[in-house]
């Protein structure tokens, strides 16, 4: 490792997206290395990081709220944080919003004043879709960077929280902040509770699908290494102080991503089974992502057919990862929320 290795402090990293960065930047960039400050809460997940190379990537296990375990994990030189820890998941948040506040508010303000103490050079916060609220389903609406915050859930309201700190951090302090907004992810080693990963680990044992509502609800869906991309074409060339909304102009209803993943497994629709709807569901998220394709050139790589079979592939041929996450807690998190047992691994 070269004296111009750049440190590449990143937060949640061994979670879904947070893994899927790790691995590109280690890929893509030869000037780099990588200190991964991760919480392991359920969704973090040790064996996201099978693979990577020890002599670049260094986990930490701690969490972004503690001042002390942060600033004891970061680097002498760190050259930029990148915050993906964050508790993401709006039923949870339903159920129980004090984990969202600590981590995503507080956690954040924490990795601010770090940055401002350690001299980091860039602070990069990914954020979502869901602080804009829901969009018109029958209108041609779509989210902009300029679209105001309406969050309608505990979970989208930290997050929306969390961007006004880095705002303030950019404009009062001066520090080279970046933000990005992105819809639904889906592909390799999310943890199952998501609708997409839930769907095709239940259809894959032939269990029943849990879908809210009428499953008329619009989601802008994104294949992981195309938003992790547009990530890292933010840290290396964003605007200080900019906002950029990652989309890939790929809305589907729920039940139509049901329907395609049953289709292309050869599986009956009988499996879809109808729940009570989410208290306050989004209607529609559909994101507008011109200002980060005409900016930074960024585009995505793959179309929705492509990056579901990519997805479903990863899942069958990775079962014991998926038997991992659908035991212990998460039986328990199942049965709660849907009403039924999530069946034996």
């Amino acid at each position: 490792m070269t004296k111009n290795t750049r440190e590449i402090f990143v937060t949640g990293g061994a979670g879904f997206i947070g893994s899927a960065f790790i691995r590109l930047l280690l890929d893509e960039t030869a000037d780099c290395k990588v200190t991964n400050f991760d919480a392991l809460t359920y969704a973090g997940n040790l064996d996201n990081l099978e693979g990577l190379d020890a002599a670049r990537h260094r986990f930490v296990h701690g969490n972004i709220a503690d001042a002390e375990a942060v600033h004891t994990a970061l680097g002498e030189n760190t050259h930029a944080i990148v915050n993906f820890a964050a508790e993401s998941h709006v039923d949870r948040s339903i159920a129980n919003a004090a984990e969202f506040l600590r981590t995503n508010i507080t956690g954040t303000q924490v990795l601010l004043d770090a940055v401002r103490a350690r001299g980091v050079k860039r602070f990069i916060q990914v954020s979502t879709d869901e602080v804009m609220g829901s969009l018109p389903e029958n209108e041609d609406a779509f989210f902009t960077e300029e679209s105001p915050f309406a969050p309608n859930s505990p979970y989208a309201a930290s997050k929306a929280a969390a961007e006004h700190l880095v705002r303030a951090a950019h404009h009062t302090f001066g520090l080279d902040t970046v933000v990005t907004r992105c819809g639904n992810n889906y592909g390799p080693r999310q943890f199952p509770e998501k609708f997409l990963p839930l769907a095709i680990s239940n259809a894959l044992k032939d269990e029943s699908i849990p879908v809210y509502g009428d499953g008329g609800n619009v989601r802008d869906w994104i294949y992981v290494d195309d938003h992790c991309r547009a990530i890292l074409l933010a840290l290396e060339k964003g605007r200080p102080g900019a906002v950029y909304n990652v989309g890939a102009r790929n809305e589907h209803h729920n039940i139509d991503v049901v329907g395609s993943l049953l289709n292309t497994l050869g599986k009956p629709r009988s499996l879809i089974r109808f729940v009570k709807d989410r208290p306050g569901h989004d209607r529609r998220y559909a994101i507008d992502p011109l200002l980060i394709e005409c900016e930074l050139g960024w585009r995505p790589r793959e179309t929705w057919e492509t990056g579901l079979q990519k997805t479903i592939q990863w899942y069958q041929q990775n079962s014991r990862w998926l038997e991992r996450t659908r035991s212990g807690a998460y039986k328990d998190y199942y049965r709660k929320q849907y009403g039924t047992e999530v069946a034996a691994t």
